[in-house]
């Protein structure tokens, strides 16, 4: 299944998936795992730790395990370090796109807006979240649906840090100058860990 359905706050106290929303502080939530047992600390087999990094990207993410596997294996034909490049694969995502310009409160709010045709890329409709979008592509927002997505942007404070696009509200418009440096992505995410799962 592609989308996880049930309760955020499981997510982030099983795996540590922050985006229960992009603008609420997670730090006052329980951290234990979820469940009666959650505060008992228990050791972690090295599977357990690759798996559950995985899984943390790829809640985060919000992709499929079927989808998850082909950026990896996608990520591995490419020159360059397989991580970074698996990094940088989703956060080309259409729908993240969205998220990191300020334009959705969730990641799951900017793929309802990509899925409902919301969303033009160089002035064709795409409605297809895990479009892989490319530098120097304007991703703008139909004129008949500017009003809609300006109420959802004039209710978040400010966009994300995102300095390899430019974003202009007034206009509804994202230009995706550049592909991000690992530096530049979250540093809590061990993506050695990933690679090392599907070495295995």
């Amino acid at each position: 299944m592609a989308r996880y359905t049930g309760p955020g706050n499981k997510l982030f106290r099983n795996y540590g998936v922050k985006e229960v929303s992009n603008r609420k502080l997670t730090s006052s939530m329980r951290q234990t795992h979820s469940g009666q047992h959650g505060a008992v600390r228990k050791k972690l087999s090295d599977y357990a730790v690759h798996l559950n990094e995985k899984q943390k990207i790829r809640f985060t993410y919000l992709v499929s395990e079927k989808q998850f596997a082909r950026y990896y294996q996608n990520a591995s034909r490419k020159s360059g370090v397989t991580g970074t490049i698996l990094l940088q694969m989703l956060e080309s995502r259409l729908d993240n796109v969205l998220f990191r310009a300020g334009f959705a409160i969730t990641r799951k709010q900017a793929r309802q807006i990509v899925n409902h045709g919301h969303v033009l890329v160089n002035g064709k409709k795409v409605d297809i979240p895990s479009y892989l979008v490319k530098p120097q592509d304007v991703i703008t927002i139909k004129a008949r649906s500017s009003e809609f997505v300006k109420t959802v942007a004039e209710s978040i404070d400010m966009a994300m840090n995102s300095p390899w696009m430019t974003v202009d509200k007034n206009e509804q418009k994202i230009t995706y100058d550049r592909i991000p440096e690992r530096e530049e992505l979250d540093p809590e995410f061990k993506e050695q860990l990933v690679i090392e799962y599907y070495s295995k």
